[in-house]
């Protein structure tokens, strides 16, 4: 599938304006919270449960995209998007306005999150399902970077143009109402515009028995597990960020609504430098998956260490933008070479186990992390640290990982190159 298609731009939107929201989101939530009076960590832990709906629903929609085709699944996850944004502003805006009390509010902000996680992960689910079934295997990696490049840019946008919707009338909560309507041009846009023939392939009961195996499948172990390690630091990054900041600028006597400018520079630079790694290194250097995952927990590692040594707001946004950085170079290698690991016919359940790691990401981590951070400032960067060196080591212990990938899957994968596109698309196989 090439990357300049029409089809892959409006994928790459797709995978961009998702990221924005949610980076978005994730810019005032801090804000939020401390205006409605609710604790760090209980703000994080509350979140959790969209990551719960996230993890079970991924394999859900990897297994409808086999049945009903990508584009559907899609549709029904931008759809997910947009209701979810809109459910969270409303109820922002019913606790800013002091027209709910705040807990009742709150709860309200939690249920439409988990919309999304119900129904929002089955976009990336059929959006990579979608490129891997078009792309030929020596071509997957720089494929999924560039999709995954759709991700970072939209951390770009999300927080640069957050302030910007944060209005006298809509306040912390039009950021949230922006981006659902943006999310609802797109969801027209995939709608009548993204090729699709809907020719789709009915999995046989041999195909459910392996993709229920995946988990387990040592073809993936490591790439599972390392993909756990790296996203879940992320999380834990991603979620103290916000409280971190709005501390540091405290210091200065500077109240939670006046640091959230401080929180959207923070955030940039963490996005431009996940651009840099997909957009400039990664297609300069022509990694392999091997190379960029070890690159990318290094990178990830050192900016928390980082953040061990560098206090102030300046130290903050360099250690952030660094394991950003990281995350850019690890998150396409591990999707790629999971995807490279296994047959043609299994791309959706991949695909689909890809997303849980996701879900997973946000379940337990940045409730630790928040928790830690309460404790002492330092403690979840010294967390993430240790889970980064375990992610190293997955990489140089690994045969799967520690593989060229060309090698690795023996005849297995070789197989693959030659067999069908899984969904056995109509036209839209030409783009």
């Amino acid at each position: 599938m090439n990357p300049r298609s029409p089809a892959f731009i409006l994928l790459f939107v797709v995978s961009m304006v998702a990221a924005s929201g949610n980076m978005a989101l994730q810019s005032v939530l801090p804000a939020i919270g401390r205006e409605f009076g609710i604790g760090d960590t209980a703000v994080s832990a509350a979140f959790a449960l969209s990551a719960v709906f996230w993890t079970i629903a991924s394999p859900v929609w990897a297994k409808r995209s086999d049945l009903f085709g990508r584009k559907r699944i899609m549709l029904v996850g931008i759809g997910g998007f947009v209701v979810s944004m809109f459910g969270f502003g409303l109820a922002a805006t019913a606790g800013l306005e002091k027209w709910l009390g705040p807990m009742l509010a709150f709860g309200l902000m939690v249920i439409a999150r988990s919309i999304y996680g119900l129904f929002g992960c089955a976009a990336p689910v059929a959006t990579q399902a979608y490129v891997a079934d078009r792309t030929a295997p020596e071509n997957r990696t720089q494929a999924l970077s560039w999709l995954a490049s759709g991700q970072g840019l939209g951390t770009v946008i999300g927080p640069a143009l957050a302030p910007f919707f944060i209005l006298p009338v809509l306040g912390l909560a039009g950021p949230l109402y922006a981006f659902s309507l943006i999310g609802l041009v797109v969801f027209v846009l995939l709608w009548r515009s993204l090729p699709s023939g809907e020719a789709v392939r009915k999995p046989s009961e041999a195909d459910k028995i392996a993709a229920k195996g995946l988990w387990r499948d040592p073809r993936l172990r490591g790439f599972l597990i390392y993909g756990v390690l790296v996203t879940g630091v992320q999380a834990t990054n991603i979620s103290v960020l916000g409280f971190h900041i709005i501390d540091e600028m405290a210091k200065t006597g500077m109240a939670a609504r006046q640091a959230q400018p401080f929180i959207g520079v923070a955030m940039l630079a963490g996005a431009a430098a996940t651009l840099m790694a997909q957009w400039g290194l990664i297609p300069l250097l022509k990694m392999k998956p091997n190379e960029l995952m070890v690159w990318g927990a290094g990178l990830a590692l050192a900016g928390n260490a980082l953040s061990l040594v560098a206090p102030g707001y300046n130290g903050v946004v360099v250690s952030y933008a660094l394991v950003s950085m990281g995350v850019g170079f690890a998150r396409p290698g591990f999707t790629a070479g999971a995807s490279l690991a296994v047959t043609a016919r299994e791309q959706g359940a991949v695909a689909g186990l890809m997303a849980s790691i996701a879900g997973v990401s946000f379940l337990v981590p940045p409730v630790l992390g928040v928790a830690l951070y309460e404790l002492a400032t330092p403690a979840p960067f010294a967390a993430n640290v240790l889970f980064l060196a375990a992610a190293m080591v997955l990489c140089f212990r690994r045969p799967e990982m520690r593989l060229p990938p060309s090698k690795s899957g023996g005849g297995r994968r070789r197989k693959a190159t030659a067999q069908a596109p899984a969904s056995q698309p109509g036209p839209e196989g030409a783009v």
